[in-house]
């Protein structure tokens, strides 16, 4: 149900990004998402989707700079008929055990203040808030609060060396 995306999946996930985009306040961003970029991002990073069409998730760095390298911050969405039928639960679980594969120490969710829902499936998860930043973001004229949440991957120790292509 889990798989690497490819770049014939790129149109779909644009799809899905975009009605995000353009519907909701679950992320800051106005700009749409195009097949070309998200091809590129296919190609560059890593992204799950389900099979079915139903939504995908990637993660990539965090902050720039090597001492961030083992942080990665991710993106899950889902089209609106695919919510509450276990496909995102799914989706980060494939996507922390790619994490975790890859060396990757902590994961973070940026989630919109007014995304109450992805606070609750984040912390079933196991993330933990960090961070409840106020009207650090806008969009539709509206000042937007932001909150982090965070997970120490298992798995994955202090000392350890991220393979030298990640730093």
């Amino acid at each position: 149900m889990i798989r690497p995306a490819v770049a014939a999946d790129a149109g779909w996930i644009a799809d899905i990004w975009n009605g995000i985009i353009a519907d909701t306040l679950v992320t800051f961003t106005t700009v749409p998402k195009t097949p070309d970029a998200v091809a590129q991002m296919i190609a560059e990073q890593t992204v799950l989707v389900a099979d079915t069409q139903a939504g995908f998730a990637t993660f990539g760095p965090f902050r720039s700079g090597p001492g961030y390298a083992a942080t990665v911050e991710h993106t899950v969405l889902l089209s609106r008929t695919a919510r509450g039928q276990g496909i995102g639960t799914a989706l980060m679980q494939a996507l922390i055990t790619e994490a975790q594969d890859a060396g990757h120490r902590v994961m973070v969710a940026a989630i919109s203040g007014e995304n109450p829902p992805a606070v609750a499936f984040h912390a079933a998860l196991g993330f933990q808030m960090v961070a409840h930043m106020p009207q650090v973001g806008r969009k539709s004229g509206r000042w937007l609060d932001l909150i982090l949440m965070q997970k120490v991957l298992t798995g994955v120790h202090d000392g350890d060396a991220l393979p030298a292509d990640r730093v």
